[in-house]
């Protein structure tokens, strides 16, 4: 059926069409006909506007990262885009389904260098270079297929972010429009059946294998924890594959204690995963280590020296390995090893004080399904190894990018995929300014995320790393900060101080019982925490 409707308007139907109901984001001249057309669908749609473009992009990657489902933002173009940026290289990162909407200047000028309002030389070249793909929308007729194709390609093979433009006349444009039907996600490609058999081979022979988990093993728990039991093998992950097999599992092992296996490992079996923790972190490979790599990504396999490269998605992948490996008795059970691996990881950690025991107080009182969102600060780092998780997406993290400043604007957008369930945002004072004007976000939309501000007056490593390695000469680490219970309460934010482990989790409690957004400032001394990085880099 053909109807009527401005390039806004189609943009919209088909948002809702595809099962859209949020959207983040700041209005503009640009976008004034697109934000018309969210208005008349505000029944279906729900918009959440904020104070910075950058926090709209990085709700949206919250929202995608622990749905799975697509987040999307809009902002105008240029300088809106560019502020945006970060977030679309994290959501690149951490392989997020993020969908940017932005204007342009209008079409007889693209191009033209007339200095035009929010003009850049080439905005989707730029657009371009920071997601899967990027794709004008020229005319109201179009912009069905456009929004369909961009979802389509956020969604499948390996996720990512993705983006539209439309120019600032064609948004107001009217022009008859159809609907196709809704999209379908691409197929997986079916594994390679003489990978397969070599895989199986491998495995047979292998007498200490380690299965290594990314986000691209997310939903493939089921079969990666069958594969753990069959062969008797521990898996590991780094940042965004905790969960994927929970943590009070016999057969996941944090990567600190992976990392004592690792010696003795003769076959690794990565899942969705690019591998940083083997090749860039533990660095040293063992003798005679074969490698099993399974990814949907067939450009992602030859970046490092396998065995065996497998292209498919990670659950027909493992479940194919299931298959083939030859009957018989099954391997003597090496639970007690592994469990006995876990135990001296823990006693060594112990040193990192005192962020570990802020972690231990915050897992005491936020729920098996509760999210975690880490941040780039010392309770941060410490999180990636010291915090338990026991369900995939409900540790949050940045992958490769670490952006300092990302998490409590991520929280939010978590907060808002999952309002009925508690979600806790941990950030060192100088990442939260990066959006604490976004507590007005959150009390004026009712986003109840509990932020702890770990308050050291500094940049932390900046700090160690200038005092241990350039003799003490210190520039740019120190921070004045504001007082953070006055600027909370200047919000209308409920917000509290704990200046101790057993505080913290009193203060928690009460945090995560309000139906509102607190602040919780834990105060801390600049230098005073224990280096994490051993466990982090132990190479």
């Amino acid at each position: 059926m053909t109807q009527m409707a401005t390039a806004g308007e189609a943009i919209v139907e088909t948002l809702q069409r595809c099962g859209v109901r949020t959207v983040f984001g700041i209005p503009g001249v640009h976008t004034y006909h697109l934000f018309d057309a969210l208005y008349a669908r505000r029944a279906d749609i729900r918009f959440i506007g904020t104070r910075h473009e950058q926090c709209a992009a990085y709700m949206a990657y919250g929202y995608a990262r622990t749905t799975g489902k697509p987040g999307v933002y809009t902002c105008v173009p240029g300088p809106g885009v560019l502020n945006t940026a970060a977030a679309l290289c994290t959501a690149y990162a951490g392989n997020a389904p993020v969908l940017c909407l932005t204007s342009e200047i209008p079409t007889h000028e693209i191009g033209r260098g007339h200095g035009i309002l929010h003009e850049l030389p080439n905005q989707l070249a730029t657009l371009k270079s920071l997601t899967k793909s990027a794709e004008r929308i020229s005319h109201p007729a179009h912009a069905p297929a456009a929004v369909s194709r961009a979802l389509q390609s956020a969604l499948s093979g390996r996720p990512g972010p993705v983006a539209l433009e439309c120019p600032w006349d064609t948004l107001g444009q009217s022009a008859p429009v159809s609907y196709p039907a809704p999209f379908e996600l691409a197929t997986a490609p079916q594994p390679h059946p003489g990978s397969i058999e070599k895989a199986a081979q491998l495995i047979a022979a292998a007498r200490n294998p380690l299965i290594m988990v990314g986000s691209g093993a997310l939903d493939a728990g089921t079969e990666v924890l069958e594969l753990a039991r069959r062969l008797q093998a521990p898996v590991t992950s780094h940042r965004s594959g905790r969960g994927i097999v929970s943590d009070d599992s016999p057969y996941s092992l944090n990567h600190a204690a992976a990392f004592h296996y690792w010696g003795q490992t003769d076959l690794l079996i990565a899942v969705g995963t690019r591998m940083d923790l083997q090749f860039s972190r533990w660095r040293r490979l063992p003798p005679g280590l074969k490698i099993i790599r399974i990814d949907i990504d067939p450009e992602e396999i030859p970046k490092r020296n396998v065995d065996v490269g497998i292209v498919t998605d990670a659950a027909l992948g493992v479940r194919a390995l299931l298959d083939a490996l030859p009957a018989g008795p099954a391997r003597s059970s090496r639970e007690s090893e592994f469990q006995r691996l876990k135990e001296k990881s823990r006693l060594e950690i112990q040193g990192v004080q005192p962020q570990l025991a802020y972690l231990d107080a915050i897992r005491a009182v936020l729920p098996r399904d509760g999210f975690l969102v880490e941040e780039i600060c010392q309770v941060g780092f410490t999180a990636r190894f010291g915090f338990p998780v026991y369900e995939p997406r409900t540790y949050v993290a940045g992958g490769y990018q670490e952006n300092l400043g990302f998490g409590f604007m991520t929280a939010l957008g978590v907060k808002t995929a999952h309002p009925n369930r508690a979600v806790v945002s941990i950030s060192g004072d100088g990442g939260f300014l990066y959006g604490a004007m976004e507590l007005a976000t959150a009390v004026q939309n009712g986003i109840n995320v509990v932020t702890v501000v770990f308050n050291n007056r500094s940049f932390g490593n900046v700090l160690r790393d200038q005092r241990t390695s350039f003799g003490g000469r210190v520039i740019g680490a120190d921070l004045a900060n504001p007082d953070f219970l006055k600027l909370g309460e200047s919000f209308g934010v409920l917000s509290l101080r704990a200046g101790t482990p057993a505080e913290l989790r009193v203060a928690l409690e009460r945090g995560l019982a309000a139906d509102a957004p607190v602040l919780i400032e834990v105060p801390g001394e600049p230098g005073a925490e224990s280096s994490p990085w051993p466990f982090i880099m132990p190479a």
